[in-house]
């Protein structure tokens, strides 16, 4: 079961929010929520504050739906940060012209699964530590293109073999 909890019309630019959110993505709540609170950025409490409505709405959905969600389980699943509407204002510049810039907004949005449950509640670093290998060991490389110290090498052996 997932919980989710969206904020709208944040006045902060998606890539500050996005650094943010970084941190505390695949933790669990109280682990981001200590994050959180000790993270020096503006834009960390507006995202404690989406935490814990996430958290009230999973509390919440399970009372309703007579669900048993433990609330020590739950970790974040997803943290996005989309861009908003943006501002366009105007700066004085010298010689009586005018600058214009942009004053960025975002939509965060925040999702909370439950751990250890079935389907894709575990997350990616269990499956790889219970034997699984991840997806990026299964590729290759694209075939023609050497390294390019093997490159170098091959073609010292090809001046010398001349």
């Amino acid at each position: 079961m997932e919980f989710r909890a969206e904020m709208r019309y944040l006045r902060v630019s998606p890539q500050k929010a996005r650094l943010v959110l970084d941190l505390i993505k695949g933790r669990r709540v109280e682990e981001a929520r200590n994050t959180l609170l000790f993270t020096k950025k503006r834009v960390a409490a507006h995202v404690g504050k989406l935490l814990q409505s996430a958290l009230d709405n999973a509390n919440f959905l399970s009372a309703e739906k007579n669900l048993d969600v433990e609330i020590d389980n739950l970790y974040v699943k997803s943290a996005i940060a989309n861009d908003g509407p943006r501002m366009k204002r105007i700066r004085p510049a010298p010689q009586g012209r005018a600058y214009r810039y942009q004053r960025r907004i975002s939509h965060i949005e925040l999702i909370l699964a439950e751990r250890g449950t079935s389907g894709t509640g575990a997350p990616r670093r269990e499956a790889v530590a219970a034997g699984a290998t991840p997806a990026k060991a299964k590729r290759r490389a694209p075939a023609g293109k050497a390294a390019g110290k093997n490159y170098s090498k091959n073609k010292n052996k090809k001046a010398v073999a001349k």
